[in-house]
């Protein structure tokens, strides 16, 4: 069984700063698989944001992220994380760990496990 556990979320000013955290533990090996961050704003549709690859060096940010957001990865220990600089009031949403394929996609259907979400809110 996989478990996916975020951690960090909360309100932030606009401009300031929050660190999202995800471990993930897998009762079985999945080697394959990578972890993510997607988001979803209430009457939104779920969006990717941000993945770094298992297998190699390489990390997708979406580009309304670029320049703020950062992702880093220990798969050693399952864990990435996402640090989330300038914060914006469009930014709020759920923030969900997933297990899946980092690709440019950033697509739902590459992913096979999630978390329960960590809700973010920026807000004067």
């Amino acid at each position: 069984q996989v478990q996916l556990v975020e951690s960090g979320g909360g309100l932030a000013q606009p401009g300031g700063s929050l660190t999202l955290s995800c471990t993930a533990t897998f009762g079985r090996t999945l080697e394959g698989y990578s972890l993510g961050w997607f988001r979803q704003a209430p009457g939104k549709e779920r969006e990717g944001v941000s993945c770094a690859s298992r297998h190699d060096n390489n990390v997708w940010l979406q580009d309304s992220v670029k320049g703020r957001f950062t992702i880093s990865r220990d798969y050693a220990r399952n864990t990435i994380t996402l640090q989330m600089n300038d914060l914006r009031s469009e930014d709020s949403a759920t923030y969900f760990c997933a297990a899946g394929l980092c690709s440019g996609a950033m697509a739902d259907y590459e992913y096979d496990f999630w978390g329960q979400g960590t809700q973010v809110t920026v807000s004067s």
